[in-house]
């Protein structure tokens, strides 16, 4: 076999299903017949946020892959991968290369120096005899340790070149996974049980380990209110009388109150990486900081407890070690899921109006209010785009378990949310997927929705049209020229690529369509873009506005 074929013959022994790829590539035609099915997008950067997706709502189980080729295909796939690594994602790319007498021949673009700041691993396929070996160093590097893209290129000389008595099963890695040192838990145990007022800050690092119940169990034993990150939004349930939801800028005001007033920070499966999309932390309060990464450690915050473990061991291992201090019952959580429910009940009442308004054109906020009504949380996968639409979907969308919600952000590329649905749609068939973006990021990507019609694979888009890219240009929204004003009809659009569209003008036509559109979805099998003609509002919970509508 050809040393492409070898490498298609190890993802299908990996138990590799999709190949997310841009022709051309010889990758395809090896993927295809090994048995793993092309999806073939418009874009490259597009393509990798699919593999990013699919291996997001895999817990990296089965991680994405994408396939490029060499020269504009690594280059315009730089973004995607920028994305997953800075959200800490596994993926593989399996980029073309120059011939091996043209690698490192000035100016051309080489994947091996470029990539290296934006994956975990680079390595470059240099003779058929050690394939087999790039394969397996680069499947561990996928799975051990903090997630990351991993990439390996395959010269195109080589690629063609023939592998004797390759067997894929011989290449196959096995990842790890280590406790935390016993004296470490035992010293955050005992922080955790003397604190008066502990909040637990739960990353996707959580996800990750399907720690969602070991988490639950810990914080109902300690009765200690949880938050996740944006990343680790779903890691805890948002249902639960302990739930503080999601913070970043935005956030419940429940969240804020209980995090300052903290005496004790626990962050667990997190980075606590200062960053545009993090929220800021309490200065002066102790900390326990668990991570599988030791680069995270004392990076942005002082912590008096650090731990480097799995976050499901070290969960299991901090449950252990509070009940030998607590005894098996540990406390009681009426008191602090009383003040919650207290807190989120004014808190609502304030925003209800906004949520629940009967204005024309619609509110943003109400869209996603009445999402939750039209489509039960339990059933769907959720995700959003950049800027407003991501601040106000956090805190008002109710995830309901590990990977129901996908939240992103540390690198903002505006379009990012649709290729993350088609991955996460490919991965749980049986949910409802759904994306929510404005008019200024499909006008980026809004051509590969065709490439859900084409592979039938049946999202539902949400594009929520103000006409005006959101607070993002409104120093010049009323400019003569025009610059952001963008009036495509967004619903012809997905009609004419072959999808299912519609706009909605009226209010309380919302949950309506979102019925029509699952109906759609789940009887005929096509795409669909659902277009709500938006206000042109500002606005989000946040401590800047006292967590009121403005």
């Amino acid at each position: 076999m050809k040393t492409i074929d070898a490498i298609a013959s190890v993802l299908k022994a990996e138990g590799i299903e999709y190949l997310s790829c841009f022709p051309t590539t010889s990758m395809i035609e090896a993927a295809a017949q090994a048995g793993i099915r092309p999806i073939v997008c418009r874009q490259e950067r597009v393509g990798v946020h699919i593999a990013d997706g699919f291996s997001r709502v895999t817990n990296g189980k089965q991680p994405g892959v994408f396939a490029m080729q060499y020269g504009p295909g690594t280059e315009n796939s730089f973004a995607g991968a920028a994305t997953a690594f800075s959200d800490s994602v596994p993926m593989l790319l399996l980029p073309l290369g120059h011939p091996l007498d043209r690698q490192g021949v000035w100016p051309l673009f080489r994947s091996e120096i470029n990539y290296a700041a934006v994956t975990k691993r680079v390595e470059v396929v240099t003779s058929p005899q050690n394939v087999g070996a790039v394969m397996r160093r680069s499947l561990a590097a996928l799975k051990g340790g903090r997630p990351g893209p991993v990439m390996v290129e395959i010269p195109t000389d080589v690629a063609m070149q023939e592998v004797t008595d390759f067997d894929a099963n011989r290449f196959r890695a096995k990842g790890v996974k280590a406790q935390g040192d016993v004296r470490d838990i035992e010293s955050a145990a005992k922080a955790l049980c003397n604190a008066d007022r502990p909040v637990i800050h739960a990353g996707q690092g959580v996800l990750y380990a399907e720690a969602t119940e070991e988490l639950v169990e810990l914080a109902e034993l300690l009765a200690v209110p949880v938050m996740t990150s944006l990343l680790g939004k779903s890691g805890f349930p948002e249902s639960h009388p302990l739930s503080l939801g999601c913070g970043t800028g935005s956030m419940p005001k429940a969240l804020h109150h209980f995090l300052h007033t903290a005496d004790l920070i626990f962050g667990i499966g997190c980075s606590f990486t200062n960053h545009s999309m993090a929220m800021k932390l309490p200065a002066g309060v102790k900390m326990i900081h668990a991570t599988n990464d030791p680069v995270d450690l004392q990076k942005d915050y002082e912590i008096e407890h650090p731990i480097v473990g799995d976050a499901k061991l070290v969960l299991r291992q901090l449950i252990e070690a509070c009940k030998d201090i607590l005894g098996d019952s540990g406390r009681s959580n009426g008191e602090v899921a009383a003040e919650i429910a207290a807190i989120n009940k004014e808190w609502l009442g304030d925003w209800m109006p906004k949520l629940t308004s009967d204005e024309i054109p619609i509110s943003a906020f109400r869209v996603i209010w009445d999402l939750m009504q039209a489509i039960k949380p339990e059933e769907a996968i959720v995700t959003h785009d950049s800027g407003s639409i991501r601040e106000r979907t956090i805190s008002f969308y109710r995830s309901a378990g590990p990977r129901s919600f996908i939240g992103w952000g540390r690198s903002h590329a505006l379009g990012t949310g649709l290729g993350l649905i088609i991955g996460a749609k490919l991965a749980r068939p049986e949910k409802v997927c759904i994306n929510f973006m404005g008019d200024a990021a499909f006008g980026m990507v809004g051509l590969d929705f065709e490439t859900a019609v084409r592979h039938q694979i049946p999202i539902i888009t949400v594009v929520l049209n103000n006409r005006a890219m959101a607070g993002e240009a409104s120093g010049v929204a009323e400019s003569e020229y025009q610059i952001s004003n963008l009036g495509s009809d967004y619903a012809d659009l997905a009609r004419a690529m072959g999808g299912y569209g519609e706009r909605i003008e009226q209010p309380g036509e919302i949950i309506s369509a979102f019925q029509r559109a699952r109906r759609v979805t789940e009887e005929e099998g096509m795409p669909v873009l659902l277009e709500f003609m938006t206000a042109r509002e500002s606005g989000s919970s946040s401590p800047g506005n006292d967590f009121k509508p403005v």
